[in-house]
């Protein structure tokens, strides 16, 4: 499973980030999510699939 951010959709909610912590890092500057590695481990694919459904912009892609 992998797991992208789009940049443009991203509005630094932090969602993403309290869900999963270790798969998504926030910008210092405003908040932005981007994705620590694309590659999801199979233990974390349920919490990165909870990440997915707390963002408010669906900016987060799970492949």
């Amino acid at each position: 499973m992998k797991v992208a951010v789009d940049a443009q959709r991203c509005q630094g909610h932090t969602l993403c980030a309290m869900a999963a912590p270790a798969l998504f890092e926030l910008s210092e500057i405003d908040g932005h999510a981007t994705a620590v590695d694309a590659e999801v481990p199979a233990v974390l694919e349920e919490t990165a699939r909870e990440a997915s459904r707390s963002c408010p912009e669906q900016a987060i892609t799970i492949l």
